[in-house]
């Protein structure tokens, strides 16, 4: 990363792999057959070596809402089967939910898990107060 903090980054619409093992699409909206409402996930990680989509949807709420906002992230059920039948890939939807202060859920370990590569939990929930702080000083200050 070229920009001094991380959650300045903005990352390319489109990374591919060395070897094109693995695409990922950042804010992309895919095209079914169907009309389907609910068609833009945040991310969407290709696996071509295991025929497989991710679509990741990644939300920092208030701490109150984190529950309500994970029950919202079911909505790509509808994508998720036409995908499956339009491509045949086997599709999976990896909600990642955590409140503003770091709030998450029994569950969040379990999606994060999910996901290829090293997640620290804590991590991530750093990463969500510093974001939440900086949010805070750009208004305060």
């Amino acid at each position: 990363m070229d920009k001094k903090h991380r959650y300045e980054h903005v990352p390319k619409s489109v990374e591919t792999s060395q070897g094109g093992k693995v695409t990922i699409l950042w804010n992309q909206q895919v095209q079914t057959d169907r009309t389907v409402p609910n068609n833009k996930p945040d991310i969407i990680v290709r696996d071509n070596e295991k025929v497989t989509f991710m679509l990741i949807d990644v939300a920092i709420s208030g701490d109150r809402n984190v529950i309500k906002k994970e029950a919202e992230k079911i909505l790509y059920k509808d994508l998720t089967i036409e995908i499956q039948r339009m491509w045949n890939v086997k599709t999976k939807v990896i909600p990642v939910i955590m409140g503003a202060t770091g709030t998450i859920l029994k569950s969040f370990r379990k999606y994060v898990s999910n996901i290829p590569g090293k997640h620290e939990v804590k991590e991530l929930q750093k990463t969500a107060i510093l974001g939440t702080a900086h949010v805070l000083r750009e208004l305060l200050l």
